[in-house]
């Protein structure tokens, strides 16, 4: 007998994968916590019943949400990621030899937990002496810290549940208040082919509180529709004017960014330029 994982991302559309084996399930406090270990992607973090990470294509996000924004900022010395409890934003942050501090702070103790255990080439990065981890609200987290952080990250799950606060204007104002005088931030800001007024919304509500704000794409498999839109507000500093020299160093230990994919994550198709500020 086959056992078949789907997750239906619309009410219309879903993807479906073969299990090999159910590695581990919960009700958290938070939210339904599932580890599965899947014929093509490999082992995969489910939340919700929303695939969140898998060993396969877990770099594209993970590199994508980190480089970009590291790369814009001349000097990240101390970041936060908020969210991303399995740990791989955090592994991508720790590779600037810029940063000194990094924060991670989780809502949901047990995402990272099972990330560690099941995840650990995902969550290796969570034992470097350099990170801190919270597990904590993050929204209050960052009214709590105000102009602390060079960069922050918003690694967030979709809209939905313990995560619904994290795509508000009053949390992007937060975020701008906890930034230093040139900070900037990014956010995964979910599908230009089934968020489209999610996206407009957000990218409209950024470019309220920061004066630079771009939306950026990568190719993420098992993320819905394929293709993954970001988004960074910035408060000095403009992705197009970073120093890819940079970039080309971090690229000695990437899979899937490079100088050239920063200036092409940039190059939006017109469907998705027209959900932007700056169309």
């Amino acid at each position: 007998m086959e056992l078949w994982y789907t997750e239906f991302q619309t009410k219309n559309f879903g993807i479906t994968a073969k299990i090999k084996e159910t590695l581990h399930t919960e009700q958290t406090e938070f939210q339904q916590l599932d580890v599965i270990e899947t014929a093509q992607f490999g082992t995969m973090l489910v939340l919700d019943g929303m695939v969140m990470t898998t060993d396969k294509d877990e770099f594209v996000y993970h590199e994508m949400i980190s480089h970009i924004p590291m790369i814009t900022h001349p000097n990240p010395k101390k970041v936060a990621v908020v969210g991303g409890g399995d740990g791989g934003a955090i592994r991508e942050i720790i590779k600037h030899p810029s940063v000194e501090e990094a924060h991670l702070i989780e809502i949901d103790g047990q995402v990272i937990e099972y990330s560690k255990r099941y995840l650990p080439q995902i969550a290796a990065g969570l034992a470097d002496p350099k990170v801190s981890v919270f597990v904590a609200d993050g929204i209050q987290h960052i009214k709590d810290n105000k102009n602390t952080y060079d960069v922050i990250l918003v690694d967030s799950t979709e809209p939905v549940g313990p995560a619904v606060g994290l795509f508000s204007k009053d949390f992007y104002q937060d975020i701008y208040n906890a930034l230093k005088e040139d900070g900037l931030f990014a956010a995964q800001t979910e599908s230009p082919f089934f968020n489209q007024d999610l996206i407009k919304d957000t990218n409209q509500a950024i470019s309220e509180l920061f004066p630079i704000t771009r939306l950026y794409l990568a190719s993420i498999p098992t993320y819905p529709s394929g293709l993954w839109s970001f988004t960074i507000g910035s408060k000095k500093y403009r992705p197009e004017d970073a120093d890819l020299a940079r970039a080309e160093v971090i690229s000695k230990q990437t899979k899937y960014y490079n100088q050239d994919v920063h200036r092409s994550a940039f190059m939006l198709p017109n469907f998705v330029r027209e959900l932007t500020v700056n169309k």
